[in-house]
C-alpha cells in the first residue's frame, strides 16, 4: 500500500503511548480518519456510517499500538490498520472508500499474516481480538457494489510492500527512519 509519512506520524506514534496526551491524540486520530473516509463515501450513505467508523477506528488505534509493541516499524504498523479498514470496507461493499483494489485483499493479508493470526484478524473479522467487548455500531452495507467494484480512491500495484511517500514526494519502500528529535506536541490533537 502507498501511504504518507511525516513528522506528524512520528509525533503521533510517541504521543499515543504518553500519559495525558495519548487519549487526546487517540480521539483526534479517530475523528480524522472518520472524516477522511466519510469524505470518500457516497454522500447518501456517509452519515449512517459515522458511528461505525468512529468505533472501528478507535479499535484500529489499539491495533497500531500493539503492532508497534510487537516491533513493527511505524509505517508497517500504520499500514496494518489501513489494511484492517479496507477489509471492513470490502465486507460492507463500501468499495468507493477502499485504498487498494479488492483483488489485492489476500496479498495484503498475507504480508501481515503472522500479526493478523496472532490477533485473530481475518478479512471477514478485521478487528479480531481488538474488537471492543461492547462491539461496534452497525452500518448498512451496499453488497451490490461488490459485483462490479469501483475504487476511485484506490492505488493498485503496491501490495508487495509498504510504500511511503515522504514530505518531499519521494517514494521510499519500507518507510523512513524515525527522526531523533520528535516532539509529541507535533502530534495532531496534542
Amino acid at each position: 500500500m502507498k501511504i504518507r509519512q511525516n513528522i506528524r506520524h512520528w509525533a503521533s506514534k510517541r504521543a499515543l503511548t504518553t500519559p495525558v496526551v495519548g487519549p487526546k491524540v487517540h480521539a483526534w486520530l479517530v475523528s480524522l480518519h472518520t472524516r477522511v473516509f466519510l469524505d470518500r463515501a457516497d454522500e447518501e450513505y456517509a452519515e449512517e456510517r459515522r458511528a461505525h467508523l468512529d468505533d472501528f477506528f478507535a479499535a484500529t488505534i489499539d491495533t497500531y499500538v500493539a503492532a508497534l509493541q510487537a516491533g513493527y516499524p511505524e509505517a508497517e504498523a500504520r499500514e496494518i490498520t489501513h489494511v484492517q479498514a479496507n477489509f471492513d470496507f470490502y465486507n460492507h461493499g463500501w468499495t468507493e472508500m477502499m485504498e487498494f483494489p479488492s483483488d489485492e485483499l489476500e496479498t495484503h493479508y498475507e504480508r501481515y499474516e503472522d500479526f493478523f493470526t496472532a490477533h485473530g484478524i481475518t478479512i471477514a473479522e478485521p478487528l479480531g481480538d481488538f474488537r471492543p467487548a461492547a462491539g461496534i455500531a452497525d452500518a448498512p452495507s451496499t453488497p451490490e457494489k461488490l459485483d462490479d467494484p469501483e475504487h476511485p480512491h484506490a492505488e493498485g500495484g503496491f501490495a508487495d510492500d509498504v510504500y511511503v511517500e515522504t514530505a518531499d514526494g519521494e517514494l521510499v519502500v519500507g518507510g523512513q527512519e524515525e527522526p531523533e528529535n520528535v516532539d509529541v506536541n507535533d502530534a495532531p490533537g496534542a
